[in-house]
């Protein structure tokens, strides 16, 4: 079996669940050393065991990627103890719902804390290192809410909508210096996504949405994610969508 990613360390934040620790189990079988960092340590201990058990490499990293010692402690922590940092995968991230009329704007400034300034703390403490080293991937976990808005996703949107455009903004700054930058946005993935929402009737419906026939797995999203890391590296493949096939929405 081909090992595409041989030699690379990579840091996954939103490791304990869903797309993160997909992905993690993803890298690591494609030859990546990989460090995993998010909350729930006792999620994580048994996703280093998975992988490990597998015949891969993996390093558990406790700690809340909205704040920014914490999103710049893993980095340094992965550059300490696994000698460096070729992949950084930001997969920490959270929905809410609401519009703007009468928004909670402490959730609102929650969704934005974690899935726009955890992606900013991590990216800014990784880069530095990706310069020294001379190469680089960073890819936001974004979502198709990133192009389009809605009624009831009013801060879940801004933010991946700001995500987007930050993480694009990156790729134009370090592009000749070797670094690639990606986003890629799921459509409806079978995650525990919804299972945090505040107010019950949204919980209730986009568990629903997630979970329907049909439903994009999280093993697929880290497939994908491998399949563009995988790339010779004058190919940046800037931006990527994947959405369940029956899904015909914008």
């Amino acid at each position: 079996m081909t090992k595409p990613l041989a030699g690379k360390v990579a840091l996954v934040t939103g490791a304990s669940s869903g797309i993160g620790e997909a992905t993690a189990v993803a890298l690591a079988a494609a030859g990546a050393t990989v460090a995993v960092a998010a909350r729930r340590v006792d999620r994580l201990a048994g996703l280093v065991a998975k992988i490990e058990a597998a015949g891969g490499k993996a390093l558990a990293l406790a700690g809340d990627m909205s704040i920014e010692a914490d999103a710049a402690k893993a980095v340094e922590d992965t550059v300490a103890k696994l000698g460096r940092i070729d992949i950084l995968i930001n997969s920490a991230g959270i929905m809410e719902s609401g519009g703007i009329e009468g928004a909670n704007l402490d959730l609102y400034r929650k969704v934005m804390d974690i899935n726009l300034m955890g992606t900013v703390y991590t990216c800014q403490a990784a880069i530095p290192h990706m310069i020294k080293q001379g190469v680089g991937d960073m890819i936001t976990i974004s979502s198709l809410a990133g192009r389009k808005g809605g009624p009831m996703t009013n801060a879940y949107s801004a933010s991946k909508h700001a995500v987007n455009s930050m993480t694009d903004a990156m790729r134009q700054e370090l592009g000749d210096r070797n670094i690639r930058v990606s986003i890629l946005m799921p459509g409806a993935t079978r995650t525990e996504v919804g299972d945090s929402i505040t107010d019950p009737n949204w919980r209730k419906a986009i568990q629903a949405h997630v979970a329907k026939e049909g439903a994009v797995e999280p093993s697929e999203i880290a497939d994908t994610l491998v399949f563009m890391l995988a790339m010779p590296r004058h190919v940046n493949i800037s931006e990527i969508c994947v959405r369940p096939t029956i899904d015909t929405t914008a």
